[in-house]
């Protein structure tokens, strides 16, 4: 009897301790409740990583155990080569400092180092380390000379997601921080995901561009979804859900030449292109939470303004997926964006509203045009909610996150 528990337990650690996947249904039902506690989509290659670790700071939306991170080298011309990672807890982002005795070792296939291809990912091994939600989790990755994927909008209040740069080598296990400079909001390289085994039911994925990113969400408060995570995590336990952010500031929704970045090194590709590795391949996904548009109706120096008719089918080709991918989609309409009344931009503007909001295609349709928009002039966000004519303000995000009714993701 006691050799057969030994085999089991054994075969049950192994298990566990497998090079991790990115199933949203992991084999074997070892991780029945494996989710995604949080997210940050990577955008493009920005030079070549020094000699230097780079503590990336995560907030996590959801508590959990047995914590998993993912690195990711999308747009690499060259291997990510990872000669260390670190996974802690950090008390504040005043500090690089960590919790005391939190700081464990990552292994990817029981290896400290892992190689990650061009257009590849990586998930680290689970890790011995307990969240609660709200919880900042620290990955520091020391990997030089490779090619540096990763997140640089910064939102304006100093909160995370962001990066600390210590000095000089591998400066991982330094739980004190004190190799470590100051704290750049928005900055991540290459760790752009964790999940864990958790309570919560499943997770939100919200797909977008700057105004799920957090851009000029002026006034110091949090990001819309940051918002519907903190309402959520009141509910019952039964009823929890995690919320991933994968904003990307000038993001599109069709597949176009981006209207700002010729290179395609600054805004991530459009949003049917990162579909699979942004959203689908993420643990745990059961609402994909859909604001995009704004960029390919107003254009740019390098695309002109996309007509109603692209943006329309940009948007059912990625509900067909989801929904062919066993999840559930919900659609919210496009903020005002300063267009004249009458002029071709905002009449597309509106042609694509209507269709979000008669079409059927989504599961359900949150009505974010009509909560920010100005009574007296519906083609402009309120003046007092706004910081500019595409982006709202602290106070703006907070109403959004507030008027998403929470019984959409029950459904």
């Amino acid at each position: 009897m006691r050799t057969r528990r030994t085999v089991v337990v054994l075969a049950v650690s192994a298990l566990l301790l497998s090079p991790a996947t990115a199933d949203a249904t992991p084999v074997g039902g070892i991780f029945p409740h494996s989710v995604t506690l949080t997210e940050s989509s990577l955008e493009g290659v920005h030079g070549t990583a020094p000699d230097a670790t780079v503590r990336n700071v995560l907030t996590v939306t959801a508590g959990g155990t047995a914590l998993r991170v993912r690195l990711s080298n999308p747009f690499g011309g060259t291997a990510l080569a990872v000669r260390s990672v670190w996974v802690g807890l950090q008390p504040s982002t005043d500090s690089p400092a960590l919790v005391p005795g939190s700081n464990r070792r990552a292994t990817f296939g029981f290896r400290r180092a892992v190689t990650v291809p061009p257009g590849g990912s990586a998930w680290s091994d689970p890790l011995p380390l307990s969240v609660r939600r709200g919880d900042h989790v620290a990955v520091s990755i020391y990997a030089p000379g490779s090619p540096i994927d990763d997140h640089t909008f910064p939102p304006p209040q100093a909160d995370t997601p962001g990066s600390f740069q210590s000095r000089a080598g591998d400066a991982g296990a330094d739980e004190s921080g004190s190799a470590f400079g100051t704290f750049s909001p928005g900055v991540l390289w290459w760790a752009d995901a964790i999940s864990a085994v958790s309570a919560a039911r499943g997770t939100i994925v919200a797909l977008g561009d700057s105004i799920t990113d957090g851009y000029n969400a002026f006034g110091g408060g949090p990001r819309w979804t940051d918002v519907l995570a903190a309402r959520i995590g009141t509910l019952p336990p039964g009823r929890r859900l995690s919320v991933a952010n994968a904003g990307i500031s000038g993001n599109t929704v069709s597949v176009q030449p981006n209207p700002y970045d010729p290179a395609g090194q600054c805004c991530g590709p459009p949003a049917p292109v990162r579909l699979d590795r942004d959203v689908l391949s993420l643990p745990g996904v059961r609402y994909v939470l859909l604001l995009e548009g704004t960029n390919d109706l107003g254009g740019g120096d390098y695309a002109p303004p996309a007509p109603a008719t692209q943006v329309i089918g940009a948007m059912r080709t990625i509900a067909a997926r989801v929904h062919a991918a066993g999840r559930r989609i919900v659609g919210a309409t496009i903020l005002p964006m300063c267009n004249a009344a009458g002029s071709a931009k905002e009449q597309a503007r509106l042609a694509v509203n209507a269709w979000i909001r008669t079409s059927g295609t989504f599961d359900a349709v949150l009505d974010f045009d009509s909560v920010l928009r100005d009574p007296a002039d519906p083609t402009v966000i309120r003046p007092d909610w706004r910081s500019d004519c595409y982006h709202p303000n602290a106070e703006g995000d907070r109403l959004l996150g507030e008027s998403i009714d929470l019984a959409v993701f029950e459904r």
